[in-house]
């Protein structure tokens, strides 16, 4: 098997829980919504409302803002690439994974200006071979096809395998293997009580390239 090593983006190569706390206090802040917005913010996304339009149009709702929902979600969209970053050890992980001739790309849903802006701002963009984004390309995991981009962008055919390393059981988890590439889930437990075949599960990516290195 060749070494190919795809990673998700969001809680995985970065903290977006972490990151959406901060934005979560300062949208009350700026909006004067009392203390206890925050909260109620947090445990809407935590609720199952990863959509930001349809979270969007639920936040003006509840708090009678003025603001269009396209325009709450395009400040959002314009903040969070300036919250999130990337821990050094394992900006240190990638480069080591690099250095011993693995090709490593990001696959990433999401829209094209916050994901884009994340891995730019993170350092991201130059610590990787490639990237795939579903807002530039049109098509999201678990579609196969960003996997096929992204390990093309890589100089290699995803025919002859590798790995996908994801906190999503069915993006990346379901996707990788429909792929035909062996799986790393980062278990945050969020999944309880759903089943999986992913080839390890781990708490951290650290961990995930602990293994890349050992399955070389």
């Amino acid at each position: 098997m060749q070494r190919l090593a795809l990673f998700d983006l969001d809680n995985t190569l970065i903290n977006l829980g972490e990151a959406f706390q901060v934005w979560a206090g300062e949208f009350a802040d700026e909006h004067g919504l009392g203390c206890e917005a925050a909260g109620w913010l947090i445990s809407l996304d935590q609720a199952g409302y990863p959509h930001r339009e349809v979270f969007f149009a639920k936040v003006r709702d509840r708090f009678a803002l003025s603001e269009p929902v396209e325009e709450l979600w395009s400040r959002y969209r314009r903040r969070m690439p300036y919250l999130v970053h990337c821990r050094p050890e394992v900006m240190d992980g990638l480069s080591r994974l690099c250095a011993s001739g693995w090709k490593v790309a990001i696959v990433t849903n999401g829209t094209a200006d916050n994901q884009l802006g994340k891995i730019q701002r993170t350092g991201l963009a130059e610590a990787v071979d490639a990237y795939a984004l579903s807002g530039i390309e049109g098509i999201r995991k678990p579609d196969t096809g960003l996997f096929e981009i992204a390990a093309k962008r890589c100089g290699v055919d995803l025919a002859d395998g590798g790995w996908m390393v994801g906190d999503h059981l069915v993006a990346d988890i379901g996707g990788g293997q429909a792929a035909g590439l062996r799986t790393v889930w980062i278990d945050r437990g969020i999944w309880p009580g759903h089943e999986h075949d992913a080839d390890h599960v781990v708490t951290d990516v650290l961990q995930a390239v602990e293994i890349l290195q050992v399955e070389r």
